[in-house]
């Protein structure tokens, strides 16, 4: 199955907020009209933990076989299988970008990163699942487009008039020198998502 490419406002709908999915609100629908669409049918254990599945998938913008991937990876790793899970996947360099704010969602970074505007302790990484590690260095390109790119997401956060970007402490932005420090693997505590991750390690229980 290929990375999701529709709809985007039509997804938060459904699974309620995925901040890596975009920056925007969909504007609120009738109560009524709702309610008669989504309160009426009891949810299945099924249903349940598919929703917790595609909550992660479209928050991280992951195709179904990468995803499955990480769950395997998490599988064999010591410690719990869906804590592991979501560290793996917060490590991402997209990921690491859109924390530190040097892009406004997952997508917007994993275009910087694909078109060659990030550097991983001054290499260019062109790779957006390229797993981050402490002490690693991630800069924007000496460049003035890369910049100017990095800048922007930097000068809308500041302009919203709710500003609610807070940065991890794993993480260290040295903002006008566009760098960015891990200084160690996330906490799970600190991850952006409301999610229950041992139903998404339950829907794949048989694939793993």
């Amino acid at each position: 199955m290929s990375r999701y490419r529709g709809p985007r406002f039509k997804k938060i709908r459904r699974l309620r907020a995925l901040p890596g999915l975009t920056n925007k609100r969909p504007k609120p629908r009738n109560a009524r009209r709702t309610q008669s669409r989504f309160v009426k049918k009891k949810k299945s254990k099924y249903c349940i933990r598919l929703q917790e599945k595609q909550k992660l998938r479209f928050h991280y913008g992951l195709t179904e076989r990468q995803l499955l991937k990480y769950v395997r990876i998490a599988g064999k790793a010591k410690g719990l299988t869906g804590q592991v899970l979501l560290q793996l996947l917060e490590m991402r360099l997209d990921n690491t970008l859109f924390r530190l704010g040097m892009a406004l969602t997952i997508p917007g970074a994993r275009q910087l990163v694909n078109h060659r505007h990030v550097l991983v302790n001054g290499r260019i990484i062109d790779i957006p699942s390229y797993r981050c590690k402490p002490r690693d260095i991630i800069t924007a390109r000496d460049e003035r487009k890369s910049r100017a790119l990095i800048q922007n997401s930097f000068d809308s956060l500041r302009r919203r008039k709710k500003f609610t970007f807070k940065l991890p402490n794993h993480l260290t932005l040295y903002r006008s020198q566009y760098k960015g420090l891990v200084n160690q693997i996330i906490d799970s505590k600190w991850v952006g998502l409301k999610i229950n991750e041992t139903r998404v390690v339950e829907y794949y229980s048989r694939q793993i």
